[in-house]
């Protein structure tokens, strides 16, 4: 009798295999392949500008330390409360970074006469970019 019973089970089991049948077709695989990302998709982070070329202005009303700087390019930069200054690769500025909205995009407005004393014009291109050191605001740090 167990002989019976085991092939039963046997007869059973092979039946449940043929029953189990997919209702719909598999998908290509080249379709899941469009899915997945690359291995090069994953790695790439968000492009994160370090510095950018703007114009000086003059402002007046502005401190020594101080110099005003558009939303906008304040969250490009990450420029939260400080920002360095360098016009033609020879003088370096440190301020207190002033958001404005008023501000133009592309241009930081600094104390007219601190850049008169270095030699810097009016609507002059520099660099700007968060401040890295640890030297005084306001004054020409060295290269």
């Amino acid at each position: 009798m167990e002989e019976g019973v085991e092939g039963h089970r046997v007869q059973e089991e092979a039946s449940h295999h043929e029953e189990v049948k997919p209702d719909k077709p598999k998908t290509p695989i080249s379709k899941l392949v469009d899915i997945v990302p690359s291995a090069s998709a994953l790695r790439q982070r968000e492009k994160r500008l370090t510095e950018k070329r703007i114009r000086l202005r003059y402002d007046l009303r502005l401190k020594r330390e101080e110099a005003r700087i558009s939303p906008t390019l304040a969250r490009e930069l990450g420029i939260t409360d400080l920002l360095e200054i360098t016009v033609a690769g020879r003088h370096r500025f440190a301020f207190k970074a002033i958001v404005d909205e008023e501000a133009q995009p592309n241009v930081v407005y600094v104390n007219p006469e601190l850049m008169e004393e270095h030699g810097v014009a009016d609507n002059s291109i520099a660099t700007v970019r968060p401040y890295r050191g640890k030297e005084k605001l306001g004054v020409r740090l060295e290269v």
